[in-house]
């Protein structure tokens, strides 16, 4: 059964998009559909989802349902199944291109979002960074990237430099997570080439399997 349309108040709170921000699997929207039923007036009901903050390297997010006719302005919404999907306009980005799934472990409960977005752990930040190529890099990971990183039990530590190529590696309860080299490729190494523009490329040295490191 198809989702009703949004009435009139809906609508004018929504901009409808065709093409879905966050995907949803069929075992998520399996899983959506079961809690929803046990909802007061369950085909009232709109999923929204949304970025609340930021926790450590990732996203926090907040999932709830909204009775179709109290969305707020300034959010987009898209149709899956028979489910409405409402999002913040200022979380469409962060989104983008994110899947709602159901956790890969099965003993785990609930409902995970994979993000391919990170964070920018550089915002709201003025750096003064002062030295030569490592100096830099060195100074960068302690003020910044680090203190995000621990949340997570784990760090980056710059390993060397040759020529404008940086080579860190990553330790801590980060080296052995199934997301730290994604979070390394799409977090700190942006981070590091943003603040340091010279800075070629980050090579990210830490063998995740064994903990030893292949490089040096």
């Amino acid at each position: 059964m198809a989702a009703p349309p949004p009435d009139s108040t809906t609508a004018e709170a929504l901009r409808l998009v065709d093409d879905p921000v966050v995907i949803i699997t069929e075992a998520a929207l399996d899983t959506i559909a079961g809690i929803r039923a046990g909802e007061d007036d369950p085909d009232a009901l709109v999923l929204r989802i949304a970025v609340n903050g930021v926790n450590g390297v990732e996203y926090a997010y907040d999932l709830s349902f909204e009775p179709r006719g109290e969305v707020g302005e300034g959010h987009v919404g898209y149709v899956v199944g028979d489910l409405t999907v409402v999002i913040p306009e200022d979380s469409v980005d962060a989104l983008r291109l994110a899947t709602l799934d159901l956790p890969s472990n099965p003993a785990q409960t609930g409902l995970v979002i994979r993000n391919p977005n990170r964070p920018n752990p550089l915002a709201g930040k003025t750096l003064h960074l002062t030295g030569d190529l490592s100096e830099k890099v060195q100074q960068l990971l302690v003020e910044s990237v680090n203190p995000s990183l621990a949340s997570h039990g784990g760090f980056a530590e710059l390993v060397g430099v040759e020529g404008d190529d940086v080579y860190v590696r990553m330790g801590g309860g980060c080296q052995g997570c199934a997301m730290s080299q994604a979070t390394l490729v799409e977090g700190i190494a942006r981070s590091i080439k943003d603040a340091i523009p010279e800075v070629g490329e980050v090579i990210d040295v830490t063998d995740h399997a064994s903990g030893e490191n292949p490089f040096y």
